[in-house]
C-alpha cells in the first residue's frame, strides 16, 4: 500500500484534489496563499507594533495556522515514510548542464547540497545570498499583493486579473533568473 503512494501523483488525481480544495475555500470566502500564513504568524508574534499592515484579528484567520500545521505535517510524513530513494530521472543533456555549473551529483539529492547545504549557507557569500532572497521574495509577495500560489491558484481560479498578471511576472522572473542570473551565483 505505501508503495503506490511512493510515486508522484499523476495530474488526474492531483488537479482534481487542488481543484476541491479551492472550491472549498472559494465556498467558505477564504482565500489560499502562504504568504497570507506568514502574516497571520507575524500578527501572532506581535509584529502589528511595528506595522499597521499586521495589525488585525488574527484569529479570524486560524485556519491560516491549521494550513500550516498541515503542510508540516505532510512535508514530515511524506519525507520520513513515503521518500522513493530512487534518483530523478533527468534528461543526459540537463545532467551535463547542472555538471558543468558545479553540482556534482545532479538528480541524487532534491535540493543540490553544492547550492542548499548548510556548508553554503554558513559562509558570508550564501548568507549575504539568502538575505537577499528572502528580502526580494517577501518584497515581491507584499508588492504583487500575494504570493505565487496564491495568485496562480486562488488568484486565476477567481478569474482576477492582477493575479494573471502577477503568474506572467513571476514566470518571467523565474525564466530570467534561470537563463541569464543564476550561472553567475556558481
Amino acid at each position: 500500500m505505501l508503495e503506490i503512494l511512493k510515486e508522484p501523483w499523476p495530474w488526474y488525481v492531483g488537479g482534481p484534489v487542488i481543484a476541491l480544495v479551492m472550491f472549498l475555500l472559494l465556498y467558505f470566502g477564504k482565500n489560499f496563499g502562504l504568504s497570507s500564513n506568514l502574516r497571520t504568524f507575524c500578527a501572532i508574534g506581535g509584529g502589528g507594533k511595528y506595522s499597521d499592515f499586521f495589525r488585525f484579528n488574527w484569529r479570524s484567520q486560524m485556519w491560516n495556522i491549521v494550513f500550516v500545521l498541515g503542510a508540516i505535517s505532510g512535508g514530515f510524513i511524506a519525507t520520513q515514510f513515503l521518500k522513493n530513494d530512487e534518483p530523478m530521472k533527468l534528461n543526459a543533456e540537463i545532467v551535463e548542464e547542472v555538471k558543468e555549473l558545479g553540482v556534482e551529483t545532479p538528480g541524487e539529492l532534491l535540493v543540490p547540497d553544492e547550492l542548499f547545504g548548510w556548508d553554503v549557507f554558513l559562509t558570508w557569500k550564501g548568507f549575504l545570498r539568502l538575505m537577499l532572497g528572502g528580502f526580494l521574495v517577501g518584497f515581491g509577495a507584499r508588492y504583487a499583493g500575494g504570493c505565487t500560489s496564491g495568485h496562480a491558484i486562488s488568484g486565476l481560479s477567481n478569474l482576477q486579473l492582477p493575479s494573471l498578471v502577477a503568474v506572467i511576472g513571476f514566470f518571467l522572473g523565474g525564466l530570467i533568473m534561470t537563463w541569464f542570473l543564476l550561472p553567475y551565483f556558481f
